[in-house]
């Protein structure tokens, strides 16, 4: 299941860097995803006794659905600046970066051997996929998409615990595409509504979707210690995607390298934590 939905996020930012205006391909995808998954959650809902969230529920999936919004704006940035296989390594590397600079900054944590190999292969493969390119324009909202993951990964794992994980995922689909929305017509993004390109903007919607709630669902029945390295195989699919597809072909090897070694240095991150 992990490895499906790897498929299916390598997939939808593939699609969403080839758009014209990622953005609002964003904004009308993750709008459609809520709306299709709308009616098998309310059957649910009805089915399985009206299940609710408390207070601090919904005002998790409110702060999670604005650090969506900052992700997708991040992320589509960086698309338009850079090339996919610079940008989706980068920005998928940092949130694990982030996450041990915080235990060593703020928390005081020290670092077993298993997890010092696993942040130094972490940096070379960070190093690697933007070294060919020198990734530009494109690496701060790169780095900044890896930031807000780290964000809205951390408040949505307190956030499923405090109510049913499919109501919580719909509920913040529902809040986040709203807010897509609204800041795609207050700042005049084009092509944002979703009278364009329907069959395409549900379609990659339902991936968007699918992807979370497998990932939602594969946490709640294995280990982290597996799901995550397994997620971030992504980060090899995208950048292969991209080199082969996109032709982003200057310093490719390197750029391959890089990726693998980011997931390895999960992987190790992972077990060191477990």
């Amino acid at each position: 299941m992990v490895l499906v939905a790897a498929i299916f996020h390598a997939s939808w930012n593939a699609l969403l860097k080839a758009a014209e205006n990622p953005l609002a391909l964003a904004t009308r995808a993750v709008s459609w995803g809520a709306l299709a998954c709308l009616p098998p959650a309310l059957a649910a809902w009805l089915v399985l006794g009206r299940p609710g969230l408390p207070p601090a529920g919904w005002l998790l999936v409110v702060i999670s659905a604005g650090l969506e919004l900052g992700y997708f704006i991040a992320l589509s940035t960086a698309y338009q600046r850079g090339e996919l296989s610079v940008v989706y390594p980068i920005a998928r590397g940092t949130a694990p970066l982030l996450a041990v600079a915080i235990g060593l900054l703020v928390l005081r944590e020290r670092l077993s051997p298993v997890a010092l190999i696993g942040v130094l292969l972490l940096l070379a493969g960070i190093w690697a996929v933007r070294r060919p390119t020198n990734a530009g324009a494109a690496l701060v909202p790169a780095l900044l998409t890896g930031v807000l993951i780290a964000g809205y990964s951390s408040v949505d794992r307190v956030g499923v615990r405090l109510g049913p994980p499919w109501l919580y995922g719909e509920a913040l689909w529902l809040i986040g595409g709203a807010m897509m929305l609204l800041y795609t017509r207050v700042a005049g993004v084009r092509h944002a509504t979703l009278r364009v390109e329907p069959a395409m903007s549900i379609g990659i919607g339902v991936l968007i979707t699918l992807t979370y709630f497998m990932i939602l669902y594969a946490l709640s029945v294995a280990p982290l210690a597996i799901v995550a390295p397994l997620r971030e195989s992504a980060i090899v699919l995208v950048t292969a995607w991209g080199i082969w597809r996109l032709r982003e072909r200057e310093g490719a090897w390197l750029r391959l390298g890089g990726a693998l070694a980011i997931v390895a240095a999960i992987g190790l991150l992972t077990v060191s934590q477990g």
